[in-house]
């Protein structure tokens, strides 16, 4: 029996355990696949983005060279959020340099809040499939078991049947678990380097626009 075949057969408890499994298999490959192709393209912007800023004569030329590599606005507003001006407000009650941490830090958390997007389901979805997929083993061996009970006679061939139809769905649940387990640790890893670079630089761009006058 396949799983198609065990879904078929079940119960409503089943149909429902193998329903959730194949829209977290589903789901978790989206993201997977989504985020592999978002990290490999934000990974190269970041790196032109860093490279033309301190490249460029100055921020406005900057800022012009970086919007034609930035296509996930990481590194952009960064750079324009140290265009300070000059308010009555509590925003601009501190000095330049805790402004600047405060508009900068704002702008990376949203930088990391896209990198990060995904991570989440990815990791949820490792977590918990094995015990879904063990849920439906332990419901089928419950119904295989009340069925062997009915029978009145007890073989080999009736227990191994269907109890092994019922071990389907643990392997159902390791098989949407691994891939999404092992997908949110290698993109994780990438997150982290692309992090790292965004840090670094709004490290490096407080202490350019602070140590000037006047923000840049």
């Amino acid at each position: 029996m396949n799983l198609a075949q065990f879904f078929w057969q079940g119960d409503a408890l089943a149909r429902g355990v193998a329903l959730l499994l194949l829209a977290m298999s589903v789901s978790s490959w989206v993201v997977i696949l989504w985020k592999a192709w978002l990290l490999h393209r934000a990974s190269r912007d970041v790196d032109r983005c860093i490279a033309a800023f301190w490249q460029a004569g100055n921020v406005d030329d900057a800022s012009q060279s970086i919007k034609a590599f930035d296509r996930e606005a990481l590194v952009l507003p960064m750079v324009l959020a140290t265009k300070i001006e000059a308010t009555y407000t509590l925003a601009g009650a501190g000095g330049l340099q805790t402004q600047l941490t405060r508009v900068l830090r704002n702008a990376l958390h949203q930088a990391l809040t896209k990198l990060q997007h995904g991570q989440v389901l990815l990791a949820t979805v490792g977590a918990t499939a094995p015990f879904v997929g063990l849920l439906g083993t332990v419901w089928g061996i419950y119904h295989a078991l009340i069925g062997i009970a009915t029978a009145g006679q007890v073989t080999i061939d009736k227990i191994s049947g269907p109890v092994g139809e019922s071990l389907i769905m643990t392997a159902a649940g390791l098989a949407v678990a691994i891939p999404a387990v092992l997908a949110y640790n290698v993109l994780g890893r990438s997150v982290a380097r692309i992090e790292a670079e965004l840090e670094g630089f709004a490290r490096d761009l407080r202490e350019l626009v602070g140590h000037t006058s006047t923000p840049l």
